[in-house]
């Protein structure tokens, strides 16, 4: 069984992001290795359909085309980016310093967008800055909830359950600090 790493403790599951609409209901189209299950919630999209913002939980745009994504280096071996990665991880696979990179990215992104959002917003606000809040919910962590190492220790505690997983550290890991 593979560990989790505890500095990754995100609120939603692939499926439960997929679940609550994401990505305009395309993303997962293009990850492989998936349950086709995930494919076929009411949010997700066929193939060859075109994006659907209103699928979108907070029924906006929040997203940026991969190809910023590969021009600034934020693609590695998985083509179609994080939430692929996320899947993968989800699902048990781990890659070492890749994980690392993108469980340092993910805490990054949120951070920095629930720090706009608690300065800007009550939490309860989910009108205030929704193509925030979408970008957040498309990282995995609930716009209603505050970044708080509280928070954070109840998500791991969820997410270890919901993953079947337990917690362990990398190789590249040192030691669990928020």
């Amino acid at each position: 069984m593979a560990s989790w790493n505890p500095k990754f403790t995100p609120s939603f599951t692939p499926q439960e992001m997929l679940e609550k609409g994401v990505f305009e209901g395309k993303y997962i189209n293009s990850v492989k290795g998936v349950p086709e299950a995930w494919k076929k919630y009411p949010r997700v999209l066929g193939p060859k359909d075109s994006p659907d913002i209103s699928l979108n939980f907070y029924g906006v745009k929040s997203r940026q085309p991969l190809s910023v994504w590969r021009a600034n280096g934020w693609i590695k071996t998985d083509k179609s980016g994080w939430f692929e990665w996320y899947c993968h991880y989800f699902m048990g696979r781990r890659l070492g310093k890749e994980d690392d990179w993108q469980i340092g990215r993910w805490n990054s992104f949120v951070a920095r967008h629930m720090g706009q959002i608690k300065a800007n917003c009550t939490l309860a606000d989910k009108n205030c800055r929704p193509v925030q809040r979408q970008g957040l919910l498309q990282w995995a962590w609930d716009s209603n909830t505050a970044f708080t190492d509280e928070q954070r220790e109840k998500n791991l505690a969820r997410i270890l359950s919901k993953s079947g997983t337990k917690v362990g550290l990398s190789t590249e890991s040192k030691m669990l600090t928020w």
